[in-house]
């Protein structure tokens, strides 16, 4: 997107905490209404550039910009922001109602007014008639809907969620993500989530920054980062990927192609070589790009005969681990139990065929 798009802008952001530089000159613009989520491992940065957007800490250098109002000098409490935490943080001793209108105190509405809004949220989160429930009645899930109504009642331009479904079950947790997504939609307004969890990035998100040592790796949809890595950082973040060392062969100016360790020449068009004939590069292929299958194919597909080394049934799916010759550790294939190939039944060393498309591959540096 373009800076003349940007509801949220970040420029040249730098925090320091004495010696330590916690992110490191970050650019990057949000638009109006997006779903946008900052992900990364622990210690890259994330959270402390939420906490620059909200207020509660200051940016060493740089500036950040909300709706094109500058916010170096404003206070959090005047900020058009509010933060739904991962801890909840619902108040014990304050039923539903008045802890979904806790933060409209200072705005001096009449109770028929406050009460009103309160319905309206809890319409919202679909609790309706929970107002007189105490806060030890309620479930984890609940919970979090009601975090998420007393950040929402004060309307904000921007919703910041620090890890807000990290304290919830698998179950309730990935009920929780479409509950979340299609809330955000209703109401319209800009969520920054930050998330450790590629798989809730990728179901949540509108565009994603992949963060890394206080830098933002990659800026890019789910489907763009998944797809399309640009560094082997990000492709090694964003699900599970294989690597494989290669060589550019430009065979004219339509066509050319990567020799690879233990897959053999691959054809890739020209023009989406960038690297100069006889340069190193790597060549990534996700798990799931790979068919496997007893025989070889008679598709045309390109092909490697390997051996089976490792099974794991995972249900639905099962991960297979086959090595091929030419390469040192084994390829991840992942494949649905389809009857096609009853994999979970195989011994160990068993042959097996990989095929893929060359379409499928994705072509990085080779540092």
């Amino acid at each position: 997107m373009t800076s003349a798009d940007s509801f949220i802008s970040i420029r040249d952001v730098s925090k320091s905490f004495g010696t330590f530089r916690a992110i490191e000159s970050l650019s990057m613009d949000i638009a109006r209404g997006e779903f946008f989520s900052l992900l990364g491992a622990s210690g890259c940065g994330k959270t402390t550039l939420l906490r620059m957007l909200a207020g509660f800490e200051s940016t060493s250098s740089g500036e950040i910009s909300i709706d094109g109002q500058p916010m170096s000098d404003v206070p959090p409490h005047h900020r058009p922001v509010n933060m739904v935490f991962q801890s909840y943080a619902i108040f014990p001793h304050l039923n539903v109602r008045d802890n979904i209108a806790y933060g409209l105190r200072r705005h001096k509405l009449a109770r028929a007014r406050r009460n009103e809004m309160v319905d309206e949220m809890l319409d919202l989160i679909k609790l309706p008639g929970y107002g007189d429930r105490k806060a030890n009645e309620l479930s984890g899930g609940q919970r979090q809907r009601i975090a998420l109504a007393r950040a929402l009642i004060l309307r904000p331009k921007v919703l910041l969620l620090d890890e807000p479904l990290g304290a919830l079950d698998k179950q309730l947790r990935e009920q929780m993500q479409l509950e979340l997504r299609a809330l955000q939609r209703q109401v319209g307004i800009t969520f920054v989530f930050v998330t450790h969890d590629q798989e809730e990035a990728l179901t949540l998100s509108d565009r994603i920054a992949v963060m890394s040592g206080g830098k933002v790796l990659q800026v890019d949809t789910p489907s763009g980062l998944y797809e399309a890595p640009r560094t082997r950082e990000v492709a090694s973040f964003i699900g599970n990927m294989n690597f494989f060392r290669g060589t550019v062969r430009r065979n004219g100016a339509a066509t050319g192609a990567i020799d690879t360790e233990g897959l053999g020449a691959i054809p890739v068009p020209a023009e989406t070589l960038t690297a100069p004939d006889g340069a190193e590069v790597q060549v990534a292929l996700r798990p799931e790009k790979f068919a496997l299958s007893p025989d070889r194919p008679d598709d045309g597909a390109m092909s490697v005969q390997g051996h089976l080394t490792t099974t794991a049934y995972l249900g639905e799916r099962s991960h297979y681990y086959i090595r091929i010759a030419g390469k040192s550790e084994p390829i991840a294939v992942s494949s649905p139990n389809l009857a096609r190939f009853n994999g979970g039944s195989s011994q160990s060393d068993t042959p097996v065929w990989l095929s893929w498309s060359p379409q499928s591959i994705v072509v990085l540096d080779a540092d």
